[in-house]
């Protein structure tokens, strides 16, 4: 008999994740074993956890305080390209369609989908490569699609990831660190102690939820920060 699906949830509001959490524990070929309340919550768990509990199909909403489902995906697809996100939200709106999808989501539901069609949402993903939508979101979806204009404007008024998580010098010093520098000939070229350089990086590996060069690496290239 197979193992049951790990799955899990973003949601900053605890009615939300009881409601959902209750129509997945209806199915017993899927493990509800994950529950985060933002972003940055979800990146810390994710962090410290093993293979064997890492879920595997995690719903993600939108609009959360700290740090929102947009830049969760983006930051976690890299570092964790085996989960499947599938978004899941009260807003159908054109842009935060268009950012999900360019931040790397397997599927766009909203929240007032049914128990089936979670699950439903869960087998399409993982057995079919499938990117599951709901009827309103497929709707607006494809009258994106037929708007080049708007796709492009759009694309032009995202704000870059990297930006908005780091301050100026942050960038700078990863920028260095990502071309292969070390502390030592940071400081050198920037005129700043190795000790402000080592808080700084140290400073950049908790916001971007990272343990390693090789991660940050990772995102540097799926962000062409470099």
């Amino acid at each position: 008999m197979n193992k049951p699906v790990r799955i899990g949830l973003v949601d900053d509001k605890a009615v939300n994740r009881s409601s959902i959490a209750d129509k997945i524990k209806q199915f017993e070929d899927l493990d509800f074993c994950f529950a985060a309340v933002n972003g940055n919550d979800c990146l810390e768990q994710l962090k410290g956890l093993p293979l064997e509990k890492m879920p595997q199909v995690i719903f993600m909403d939108m609009e959360m305080p700290e740090m929102d489902g947009v830049q969760t995906i983006n930051i976690a697809r890299a570092l964790y390209p085996e989960i499947y996100f599938i978004v899941l939200t009260v807003f159908d709106d054109d842009d935060k369609i268009f950012e999900a999808i360019k931040a790397g989501a397997h599927g766009y539901l909203l929240k007032d989908e049914s128990a089936i069609a979670l699950h439903n949402a869960i087998t399409n993903v993982r057995e079919n490569g499938g990117a599951p939508m709901s009827a309103a979101i497929a709707r607006k979806a494809l009258e994106m699609l037929s708007k080049a204009q708007l796709q492009t404007e759009t694309r032009a008024a995202e704000p870059n990831l990297l930006d908005a998580l780091v301050t100026e010098r942050e960038k700078e010093i990863l920028l260095h660190t990502i071309n292969g520098l070390d502390a030592k000939r940071i400081a050198a070229i920037l005129d700043i102690s190795v000790l402000t350089i080592r808080k700084h990086i140290a400073n950049v590996y908790q916001k971007l939820h990272v343990n390693s060069k090789a991660q940050i690496i990772s995102l540097a290239h799926k962000n062409n920060w470099v």
